[in-house]
């Protein structure tokens, strides 16, 4: 038995490492960098991309050990109908969905701004899952593969902590999916709703799944094979 040390209580791994996938949430240009959605809405980017380095840290180990890795991308056709008009007219900012910005059209798929960041570039055999709403599993695929590979384990990370993280993590936990966030690998363009994120997550005896910094996910990995 291989156990992570997190909150509310020790999260254990499953004893096949291949039902257990690391989950990259929207690690994605148009929110990390300066000329992107995220600061098109007046928001401070830094505090997105501030967590790059852990997550390709929890990827190299998950590389390493041969373990399944899928990447999200929230982003529409380049017609937008498969984005609602309640979503396009949401926001108060010059920019919108589907608006020329200066790494292409904000949130449309293909485009330069939409990509994910070089430093966590999907590589042959992860997949990448494009989401046209905030859960990664909205009008996407990502539950056929999860099952296919019968996977049972999810280690959450990206971003925004409180918008499609804790979408996703919900989804998946109403799908049975055992859920650990890591801690210092997700982020909110506001830390206080990244805080409250945790503590939701956490209450009640792990309603919704586990928390944990990526130290301890990375110790217990080292161990896992």
């Amino acid at each position: 038995m291989v156990l992570i040390a997190a909150q509310p209580y020790d999260y254990e791994l499953p004893s096949d490492s291949q039902k257990v996938a690391l989950l990259i949430i929207d690690m994605q240009r148009d929110f990390l960098e300066p000329g992107g959605f995220g600061e098109a809405l007046h928001n401070e980017v830094s505090h997105l991309s501030a967590i790059i380095p852990t997550i390709k840290n929890l990827l190299e180990i998950f590389r390493k050990l041969q373990l399944p890795v899928f990447h999200t991308i929230e982003g529409h056709q380049p017609d937008l109908s498969d984005c609602p008009p309640s979503k396009l007219r949401r926001g108060n900012s010059q920019l919108k969905i589907g608006d020329t910005g200066p790494m292409g059209r904000i949130l449309v798929l293909g485009e330069p701004g939409n990509a994910i960041t070089p430093q966590l570039q999907p590589i042959a055999g992860e997949t990448v899952i494009s989401k046209p709403g905030k859960g990664a599993f909205y009008n996407t695929h990502l539950q056929l593969h999860l099952h296919k590979q019968e996977i049972t384990h999810l280690i959450i990370t990206g971003v925004t902590t409180e918008v499609c993280v804790q979408t996703t993590m919900r989804e998946a936990n109403d799908r049975g999916f055992e859920c650990l966030l890591v801690e210092d690998a997700t982020a909110s363009y506001f830390p206080q709703f990244k805080q409250s994120t945790l503590e939701m997550i956490c209450a009640q005896g792990g309603i919704v799944g586990w928390t944990a910094t990526a130290a301890n996910v990375m110790q217990a990995f080292c161990n896992y094979l």
